[in-house]
């Protein structure tokens, strides 16, 4: 029972200890503008890190560590524009697209007459 209570008191007092040695956190407020920044920042930097637009900067010589600085670097108005920039051309989505465009062309020239692309179903 001695034991017991001499584990029992030592873990607490460390416990104790060692809850009273962490930092405490600090929290501030910021601003919106900062916020959105941060925002704008990642999702530019997630959109350079992917496969087929790193592999065209890495052909022109540019490592992922120079984009991210050149990203930070980048004022507001710079930010916004290259953002709406990436949203309006998404890579490679046009795939399907293109897809859609070659059915129909085949479509139109089998219901002409010119092709007999859709016989065999």
């Amino acid at each position: 029972m001695q034991v017991f209570k001499r584990f029992t008191t030592l873990a607490t007092t460390f416990t104790f200890v060692v809850a009273t040695l962490m930092a405490p956190a600090h929290a501030a407020m910021i601003s919106t503008g900062d916020a959105l920044r941060a925002d704008t920042v990642d999702h530019l930097t997630r959109a350079m890190q992917a496969d087929a637009v790193a592999q065209r900067l890495e052909a022109h010589g540019v490592t992922p560590e120079q984009v991210e600085q050149r990203i930070a670097a980048l004022s507001d108005a710079e930010l916004e524009a290259l953002a709406a920039h990436f949203d309006d051309v998404p890579a490679g989505a046009d795939a399907i697209g293109v897809l859609g465009v070659v059915f129909l062309v085949l479509l139109v020239l089998e219901l002409v007459g010119v092709t007999n692309v859709f016989a065999a179903f």
